[in-house]
Parts: structure tokens; C-alpha cells; sequence
């Protein structure tokens, strides 16, 4: 009989919304018998729902501080007895283990409990349920007679259920909830391997591998997507257990239709790329490269440089700042610049941004709430597999440049210089960014040869020189890998360019060195590139 009626319930959950109303409805409306453990059986004596006490159930007191209450046959052999095989029901019916036909448990909040700072190793251990995942497994396991509860967004789903099939539910409920309960146990120890793998230190004081031979993951669907990159493919965006408080992944959305798979992706880029700055900065992004970046004493000034880069690119793209957005900054782009928009995101809004915001009913605003730090580490995958990295971060300050030519860069050559290379590891590479106070005005992302990513980022930066009304000299190139010959600094220097910031670490450092000598162009390495592929 694939329909099976609720008479007999196991109660213990973490997560009490809503249980003693679920509860009540069971015994009410269809006579089932609850047995529940500690907090949940006082939360439906409250209530006034008749429960039987887990111990008084299994005639076995709980033990060790609560470590030993369910971990008993008359438990997991009420849940495992196989309802068709006569030898299972025989030996049940000789311990004397009747049948438990639902079993609805939430797990102790382990990645609640170690996001604190201060928690302990003991604190963290004693937060690891074993009771509960054990009966989540063993009902699963049983789903061909057994409703597994592990959600209390399920509740209403499964009295609806019974309701339409005279107080019993369906196997595919059944099978449904079979694959939620699995999936929720497999990240709850996810979960804690992670967080262990994280403590363990080596004889050094040192943990030892950031990587794992086995790497586990656990993502929570956020949402649908329309469709992915393509009409025609289809996507979904998931969230990282783990993800920072500040992330992406955590914004809350306060305007606007729908995310896309293509808008995710590049507001990630656009959010990644303004939080390299501790003082005010916009960017302003387009398919994965930042068409237009600035700092300035206020974010509305930075929006207003960023801007300046390159309006035409700015139509259609994505904008990202590091401080609340004001409501003269929304007026510039919405009212001065009548700038189409896919999503705007930053920490916040003030209430007078985000009613002028709301006349654009499209246009999606994300509030991260604040500003994290870049996380740890970040994957992609290939056909089969699966990359991970630690995040590319500019570590790299300006005390730790080598300069290598004779001439060494003027103050505002410098700060330029430190400006462009926090800019140009977010454009793809090969990858040349010229900067001139403080904004990038010029880009030239991706191509095969370094050359033509020279010449694209000085015309790029001529056109917003003229747009702006100033000569186009004294321009600063950040280039994210070395040059591999001096052709690439001879182009540079026909531009404009009078001071160029690279990693160095070419076989031909020397010859490029001496091209920057004859140019009078000051060049400093850095010591590290910054690909970004």
C-alpha cells in the first residue's frame, strides 16, 4: 500500500515554529500518538498537546547530558522495520518495538553556534547532533513507509496531504521529503568536516592543508533563473552556508524585477572590484570589465569620474560603490546622465535614494549591509572537475614597488600608479588600464597579444580625455602581467604615457627597462600579476 497512515510520531526539533500547531493537528484531526524529547515535549505540554516523553517511550532514561535519549532499538527499529517483510514484523512484535510511521526533526544549530567568536572547540563539539541526523537517515531509509519531517516549511504540505488521502500520505510526499532529508543531512556534516578540517593544527601551529583530499560543498538554492547565460539554458543561483554576512549571495534585493544568471555575474565583478578601496570609489561595469572606476572625497564624485570613463560603455551596466548611496548620486545617473541601469549595489541607501530608486521599476538595488573582505577562496568548473583558488587580492602598497628606471614617479605618477593596479587586476586579461586622477579612463581588456590591449586602453583614453577637456599626457598604465618585449612600452609612450606599473619577470625586463629610459617613462615592479582569466 503506497498510502500510509500517520499513527505513531517522533517530535524533536531544534526549530519550533509552528510544531505545536503541526503537532495538535496530528493528534486532533487523526488520533496519532506524539512522542517527543526534552524542550519540544514542554513546548506541546504548553500548548496543551498530549505527549509521551522519549524516555517514558523506550522505558530508558535519557543520559550523558542528553548525548544518549534516541540512540534505542524501540527507535530506530520502530522506523527501520521494513512494514512488508514478515520476519522484520515478527521480531519487532517479539521486543516488542511498535511502528513509528513519522518522524520530524531539525538538527542542532552547529553553523549558528560556530559563526561566533567566540566559540569554543567543546561549545562547537557539544552542538554536533547525533540523534537527530541518526532518525533523519533511518526514517529516510524507510520512506516506503515513513514520513521524514525536516523542515518546518513542510508542515503544512504534509496535513494538506493526509488531509486528501484520510489521514495518511502518499509515497511521492514520501520519496520527496526522502530526498530533503538526505540532502540535509549530507550538509549539516559537510557543515561540521569543514569547520573541523579548519582547527586542525600541525606540530608548526600551522593548518595543514587549506585544501582537502575530499572537498565537500553545500549550497542552498536561492532562486530560479529565468534561464543562464542563453535563453535556451536553464540555471539556478545557490548560496554558500558559509557566505560572508556582506556578500553578493547575502544582499538583500529592495527594487527591481528578478536577478538574471548574466546580472549575477557581473555584479559579483562590479562588488569584488569596488571593495579593493578604503576611501569612497564607484565602478561601473560591463560584461565582466570595468568600463569606468574612480575614487574621490564622496561616492557621488566617484560615481561622477567613473562615469566620465566611458558614458557609452556605462549604458547597460552595472554600478557598485562602497558607501551608502545618497540621493544626489541617484539623481545624477537617473536624471542628469538618464543612464540605463541593470542593478545598482552597494552597503546602503538613504530613504530619500531609494524613493527616487523605486520610479525605476526595473532596476534591481541590492543593500549588502556593509563591506566584507573578499572571501578565502573561489572555484570554477571545468568539464569533469572543479578549479579552486584563493580570491586574487591587491596586497601590494606602494613602499613595495622597485623602481627601475632612472626616473623615479612623481607624487601624483604614483598614486595614479597604485590606483590603476588595484583596477586593472579586475579587467580580463591581458589587461591594460590607464589611470589619470583617480579614475580609469582608459581599458583595454582580453586580448591575445599585450600590444593591442595597449593600443585599446590609450584610445579609449583619449576619447574620455576629450570628453573631459583635458590634454591626454601624464597618463599612468597598469599593466597585470609583464611585458614580453619593449613594443608594448613604445606604443604607451606615442600616447601619452608617462609612468607604467607592471610585475616585472620577463626574460627582456632589461630591454623594456631601457625602452622606459629612452621615453623618460618611470616604471615600477611590483613583484606579483594579477591575471584574471
Amino acid at each position: 500500500m503506497a498510502e500510509r497512515k500517520i499513527q505513531k510520531a517522533l517530535v524533536s526539533v531544534t526549530d519550533k515554529s509552528g510544531v505545536a500547531q503541526f503537532c495538535r493537528a496530528l493528534h486532533d484531526t487523526y488520533g496519532t500518538q506524539i512522542i517527543s524529547t526534552g524542550g519540544t515535549a514542554k513546548v506541546l505540554e504548553e500548548a496543551g498537546v498530549p505527549v509521551t516523553e522519549i524516555s517514558e517511550y523506550t522505558g530508558f532514561p535519557e543520559m550523558m547530558g542528553g548525548r544518549v535519549k534516541t540512540l534505542h532499538p524501540k527507535v530506530h527499529g520502530g522506523l527501520l522495520a521494513r512494514r512488508d517483510s514478515a520476519e522484520h514484523m515478527e521480531e519487532a512484535a517479539a521486543h516488542d518495538i511498535p511502528m513509528i510511521d513519522l518522524v520530524c526533526v531539525n538538527l542542532y544549530e552547529f553553523e549558528k553556534t560556530v559563526a561566533k567568536p567566540d566559540v569554543t572547540f567543546a561549545d562547537a563539539v557539544e552542538h554536533i547532533d547525533i540523534g537527530g541526523p541518526s532518525m533523519l537517515r533511518s526514517a529516510a531509509k524507510n520512506a516506503q513507509s515513513v514520513t521524514v519531517v525536516c523542515d518546518p516549511a513542510d508542515y503544512g504540505r504534509i496535513l494538506d496531504d493526509m488531509a486528501a488521502h484520510d489521514g495518511a500520505t502518499s509515497l511521492e510526499l514520501r520519496r520527496q521529503l526522502q530526498v530533503k532529508a538526505y540532502t540535509t543531512t549530507a550538509a549539516y556534516d559537510t557543515a561540521i568536516s569543514n569547520w573541523l578540517a579548519g582547527q586542525l593544527i600541525d606540530a608548526e601551529g600551522a593548518v595543514p592543508t587549506q585544501f582537502p583530499e575530499r572537498l565537500t560543498l553545500a549550497y542552498t538554492k536561492q532562486q530560479d533563473l529565468r534561464y543562464g547565460e542563453n535563453p535556451h539554458q536553464a540555471a539556478a543561483f545557490y548560496r554558500d552556508a558559509n557566505a560572508a554576512p556582506h556578500s553578493l549571495a547575502c544582499a538583500t534585493q529592495l527594487n527591481g524585477k528578478p536577478l538574471s544568471y548574466n546580472n549575477l555575474l557581473d555584479t559579483d565583478a562590479a562588488w569584488s572590484a569596488v571593495r579593493e578601496f578604503d576611501e569612497p570609489a564607484c565602478i561601473i561595469l560591463k560584461h565582466q570589465n570595468p568600463c569606468g572606476s574612480a575614487v574621490a572625497a564622496n561616492v557621488t564624485e566617484a560615481y561622477d569620474k567613473a562615469y566620465a570613463c566611458d558614458p557609452v560603455s556605462a549604458f547597460g551596466g552595472i554600478i557598485a560603490c562602497n558607501r551608502e548611496v545618497p540621493l544626489e548620486l541617484v539623481e545624477h545617473f537617473a536624471d542628469v546622465n538618464k543612464q540605463f541601469v541593470e542593478v545598482l549595489i552597494a552597503p546602503s541607501f538613504t530613504p530619500e535614494a531609494l524613493e527616487r530608486l523605486s520610479r525605476r521599476k526595473n532596476l534591481r538595488v541590492l543593500a549588502t549591509g556593509g563591506v566584507d573582505a573578499p572571501a578565502a577562496q573561489e572555484m570554477r568548473t571545468v568539464d569533469g572537475g572543479l578549479l579552486v583558488q584563493d580570491v586574487d587580492h591587491v596586497t601590494e602598497k606602494p613602499a613595495d614597488y622597485q623602481v627601475v628606471t632612472r626616473r623615479a614617479p612623481t607624487a601624483q605618477e604614483l598614486h595614479d600608479l597604485e590606483f590603476g593596479w588595484k583596477v586593472v587586476k579586475t579587467v580580463k586579461s591581458n589587461a591594460i588600464l590607464i589611470a589619470k586622477d583617480d579614475a580609469g579612463i582608459g581599458m583595454g581588456p582580453g586580448q591575445p597579444n599585450r600590444v593591442d590591449s595597449a593600443i585599446i586602453a590609450c584610445d579609449r583614453a583619449h576619447k574620455a580625455c576629450e570628453r573631459m577637456g583635458v590634454a591626454p599626457e601624464n597618463l599612468a598604465a597598469a599593466s597585470d602581467a609583464f611585458f614580453p618585449f619593449r613594443d608594448d612600452v613604445d606604443e604607451l609612450a606615442a600616447r601619452g604615457v608617462t609612468a607604467i606599473i607592471q610585475p616585472g619577470g620577463s626574460v627582456r625586463d632589461e630591454e623594456v627597462i631601457a625602452a622606459c629610459d629612452e621615453h623618460n617613462i618611470a616604471m615600477v615592479f611590483t613583484g606579483r600579476r594579477h591575471f584574471r582569466h
